[in-house]
């Protein structure tokens, strides 16, 4: 299944590297923070086809279409973003990627993110480890003073702005430093990779951190809500991801701030 998982996300991005005219085909969603283009629809029609045809028996939950009636029951379900960093895409900032992750009655067994533009594909079997190219993916622990830590900045949802920027603050102030990109999984495959060692973003959608996170996990990293409950596969929900030492630290930062707000 991995093996067919990683074709499937290559052919993927082949399609957003032969991508032409991405801002003229660009529309909004809910605002001007929220874009879509036909390369995102595109992407998804052709990697749902290729989904089905290979487990048909799963549902299918994609960020460009309707959540399917039977999410929460579904014994398979595959949960993609066929372009995470789609605001990086239309400006033509080379982050960006394709997420697959493949759930089993509510488990992450299989995760996928293949970023075209650097051809490094980061997978993961629930239990077998997690890999780059090929190549296992191992982790060294270290606190957040030795940490880069990487945020999401949850751009589109203004109700908890402030909560971010509270966040962000304190982790700033104790990390070695902080980095925004712009593409919640591959922010988390980074974390797998030890490029850096804490991810966290307040509010994220299922594709964003499905894949990712399984692939976080399997390289050793700890994966939760910024609360320390554990993810919510279904819905939308913070994420804080991170070698052990430095997601203690986090988490003891953010939980507190989570807690008054009222969020995950």
């Amino acid at each position: 299944m991995l093996e067919e998982l990683k074709e499937i996300a290559k052919k993927a991005g082949a399609i957003i590297l032969s991508a032409t005219e991405i801002k003229e085909s660009t529309e909004l969603k809910t605002s001007h923070r929220d874009l879509v283009t036909k390369y995102d629809k595109l992407v998804e029609r052709t990697v749902k086809k290729d989904l089905l045809a290979l487990l048909p028996e799963a549902a299918f939950f994609g960020e460009e279409e309707a959540a399917p009636e039977n999410l929460q029951s579904a014994e398979w379900l595959f949960v993609v973003d066929p372009i995470d960093g789609t605001t990086n895409f239309v400006q033509g900032f080379h982050n960006s990627c394709v997420s697959i992750g493949l759930m089993h009655f509510g488990k992450v067994e299989y995760g996928v993110v293949y970023d075209p533009y650097y051809d490094e594909l980061f997978s993961a079997k629930r239990g077998d480890g997690a890999y780059l190219n090929g190549k296992r993916l191992t982790l060294s622990d270290r606190d957040l003073m030795h940490s880069l830590a990487i945020f999401g900045s949850a751009i589109f949802y203004p109700e908890i702005t402030q909560l971010s920027l509270r966040v962000l603050e304190k982790v700033f102030l104790q990390a070695q430093d902080v980095r925004r990109f712009g593409a919640a999984a591959l922010d988390l495959c980074y974390i797998a990779a030890g490029r850096a060692g804490v991810f966290f973003e307040c509010r994220i959608c299922p594709w964003d951190y499905c894949a990712g996170s399984l692939i976080a996990q399997e390289a050793g990293a700890v994966v939760t809500a910024l609360s320390g409950k554990p993810l919510d596969l279904y819905h939308k929900c913070s994420v804080l991801a991170g070698v052990p030492t430095a997601y203690r630290e986090v988490l003891s930062l953010a939980a507190p701030e989570m807690e008054k707000a009222n969020q995950r």
